[in-house]
């Protein structure tokens, strides 16, 4: 049978752990809200996070991936250029009352320059010229957006257009925009930074980052806002600290001070309210297993790799850690061999299971201390 045995040893550590809470249990104002440690990909808060949603313009991030990815294998450099189409101009102009970068219809412009003009100013003829720079219209390059994104793993993803101005069934979810963000700071450091610049001037206006976090939030440096009347305010924001990341999409809010307070608040708490810790250690004792017919009766059990995990402070009460193993074992028991599974469960993280190994051999009984056992004279 299986025989779980708690590790009381480590328990008592994380109730210690539990002890520094102070913050509340995660909640936001947010009608769609994800937080993602980037480092791991683990998802440490969501509400409503795997439902698709009016993105705005946090489109734009898929829009930019586009035009990286280009970059990155040769399709295109920054000093290529794109014209501005009477359609780029009339649809995402200065008179179309939208985000603009007040590009000049018939002008050309460099791959750089319109980065520039999307990502600080979220400028919609900047990303109209760019869709119809690379696939000849917007419709085309809104039907590369969904396919690429599809191979990304982005599965909740379908754009209608490179803006995120409103269409029916232009949505994707908050978690699949926290993932496309971590592609886009993993896969282009070297053009990250575009989104941490806090203003460009084009056509001689010049035009602030939108983003709240910036300046405001310690290690904050992405990475794009949006707003429609049908969504709400919503943003994508990321930030690293002591070495670690954080990134959170909210979506749904009620205005431009309350999107502000509430980024600001939440990725502090990203931070503050989550603590990694550390369950096991590698190669330490994390507990033992009895052995039936051996020289030792138990034997000591350990992990190959430090065992770590993201937990809410005010989770770290109810974090379980045991072993689990079928017992008693069986002399005898190889030094190294693999026994059963070190087990983490806690509130908010997917159940941890990674195997236990023997610290040492355990050789058999000899043969009359076996046949002592079996009469019931031995231990």
């Amino acid at each position: 049978m299986m025989k779980p045995r708690t590790l009381l040893s480590l328990c008592a550590a994380m109730i210690a752990l539990g002890g520094m809470a102070h913050a509340d249990v995660m909640t936001t104002e947010a009608d769609f809200a994800y937080i993602m440690d980037a480092d791991t990909g683990t998802t440490l808060y969501s509400k409503n996070g795997e439902t698709p949603m009016v993105p705005a313009s946090m489109t734009k991030l898929m829009t930019v991936h586009i035009v990286l990815e280009r970059i990155r294998d040769g399709r295109l450099s920054l000093d290529d250029e794109f014209t501005v189409s009477e359609n780029a101009w009339r649809k995402g102009g200065s008179s179309s009352g939208g985000s603009t970068m007040f590009l000049e219809p018939r002008s050309k412009v460099r791959i750089e320059d319109l980065l520039r003009g999307v990502i600080i100013q979220s400028g919609n003829d900047a990303c109209i010229t760019i869709a119809e720079g690379i696939s000849g219209s917007e419709e085309a390059f809104a039907d590369l957006m969904t396919q690429r994104a599809h191979e990304l793993g982005l599965a909740t993803a379908s754009f209608k257009n490179s803006t995120g101005l409103y269409v029916e069934d232009h949505v994707i979810s908050a978690m699949d925009l926290a993932r496309l963000a971590r592609m886009t700071i993993n896969d282009f450091p070297e053009f990250y930074s575009l989104y941490s610049e806090t203003d460009f001037t084009w056509n001689g206006i010049k035009q602030p980052n939108r983003n709240p976090l910036l300046g405001e939030v310690e290690g904050a440096d992405g990475l794009k806002t949006g707003h429609l009347d049908i969504s709400g305010y919503g943003l994508v924001g990321s930030a690293v600290r002591d070495g670690e990341r954080r990134i959170i999409v909210l979506n749904g809010l009620n205005s431009i001070s309350e999107r502000a307070s509430e980024a600001q608040r939440v990725m502090r708490a990203a931070f503050v309210d989550f603590r990694t810790f550390t369950f096991a250690d590698a190669g330490a004792v994390v507990g033992q297993a009895d052995v039936w017919m051996g020289e030792q009766d138990k034997v000591d059990l350990t992990v190959d790799e430090t065992l770590t995990g993201i937990v809410h402070l005010d989770s770290a009460r109810q974090v379980r850690i045991f072993v689990e193993y079928k017992g008693p074992l069986h002399a005898p028991v190889a030094a190294g061999q693999v026994v059963g599974d070190l087990v983490v469960e806690a509130p908010g993280l997917d159940t941890i299971r990674v195997p236990l190994k023997a610290k040492d051999a355990v050789a058999k009984k000899g043969l009359v201390a076996r046949a002592l056992v079996g009469l019931g004279l031995g231990g």
